[in-house]
């Protein structure tokens, strides 16, 4: 009986040490992700509406990205069409907001700031 207390203490202690690590991870790719936000902000000199807007629409669109990347069924091929699609919508979007000259200056920033994943390679743009 003594054992059975033990490992279920030890399952506990372990599932509570991975979650407090996953918050921990979580918290710490927020503040990165706000980080970033700011500088672009400052960097190209928009206004709170624009950034707002951003970051907005950017968030309309991660949890479509991870859903493509999480879906086994799919080739990399596949994976990496649909993001386009996705990535070509957005951009839409924030072109949108920014208009032309200044959507210009956000590509060029992102290329320059933003780290590539994926083995590389550049976001297209609608310039």
């Amino acid at each position: 009986m003594k054992k059975l207390i033990t490992c279920i203490a030890v399952i506990v202690a372990i599932f509570s040490a991975s979650s407090l690590y996953a918050q921990r991870d979580t918290a710490s790719m927020r503040q990165r992700m706000e980080a970033m936000q700011m500088k672009m902000k400052s960097d190209l000199k928009l206004t709170d509406l624009q950034a707002d807007s951003i970051s907005a629409i950017n968030s309309e669109f991660r949890p479509k990205m991870r859903e493509i990347r999480m879906d086994q069924s799919l080739s990399r091929e596949d994976k990496m069409a649909k993001v386009a699609t996705l990535n070509d919508a957005r951009d839409k979007r924030i072109q949108a907001v920014l208009g032309n000259d200044l959507f210009k200056k956000y590509q060029d920033w992102m290329q320059q700031n933003m780290p590539q994943r994926g083995g590389g390679g550049g976001r297209g743009g609608n310039g």
